[in-house]
């Protein structure tokens, strides 16, 4: 199985470098999985041609840069949200499996309409959470991990997704989409030390819906 992987842009000023970069933890939870990424590059001209000639079956958005057009936005970076709404565009209309993280949840819901609202207490913790629906791939989850200071509050959800988890003052921490194979969480499975079996089911699950 492959799957295209976004990266987080880092500007290294000894260097005057923007460099693309990806956590390892990555590679060592999707090495478990069977899944072979795909680092996708933030400054292609046609992202959506690339992506079509990677042959991969799905796409995995990282977290990382607050979205550009966020009030007060950290470490920026346009020409990343620019590469992820081409790939978004892409992978809705070929019908193939998307998984946001932390940033890329918050991408999935602007890129389909919604919006983001700052939140406090959801950086660098652990905290509960409580699922919404029976779905089996999300009614297990107790408490994730946070490291985000945007979110996504009951009323800011796009259209076509349905909310599966929440936070203790409501903002959503996972959706699905009701017709794309796409779902968004805003706990970063790789950085659970060990992984956690469940982020492993969900994960398996979602890239094997197309993939088998």
């Amino acid at each position: 199985m492959r799957i295209a992987i976004t990266q987080r842009v880092e500007w290294v000023q000894s260097y005057n470098e923007r460099r693309d970069c990806l956590d390892q933890q990555w590679s060592a939870l999707l090495e478990i999985l069977g899944i072979d990424a795909v680092a996708v590059p933030n400054k292609l001209k046609d992202p959506a041609a690339w992506l079509a000639r990677q042959n991969v079956g799905g796409l995995l958005l990282t977290g990382g840069n607050d979205l550009a057009h966020l009030v007060d936005a950290l470490r920026s970076a346009p020409e990343r949200d620019a590469t992820e709404l081409a790939l978004l565009s892409w992978a809705a209309s070929n019908q193939i499996p998307v998984l946001g993280v932390c940033r890329g949840m918050q991408m999935l819901n602007h890129f389909l309409g919604g919006a983001l609202m700052p939140v406090a207490n959801h950086s660098a913790v652990k905290h509960s959470v409580s699922a919404l629906n029976d779905d089996p791939l999300f009614s297990s989850y107790r408490e994730v991990n946070s490291y985000h200071r945007w979110g996504i509050g009951a009323s800011d959800l796009a259209l076509g997704l349905c909310a599966q988890v929440r936070a203790g003052d409501d903002t959503v921490e996972a959706f699905t989409h009701n017709q794309l194979p796409w779902v968004g969480v805003m706990w970063h499975p790789e950085r659970e030390v060990p992984f956690s079996s469940l982020d492993i089911q969900l994960i398996r699950k979602l890239f094997e819906s197309r993939n088998t």
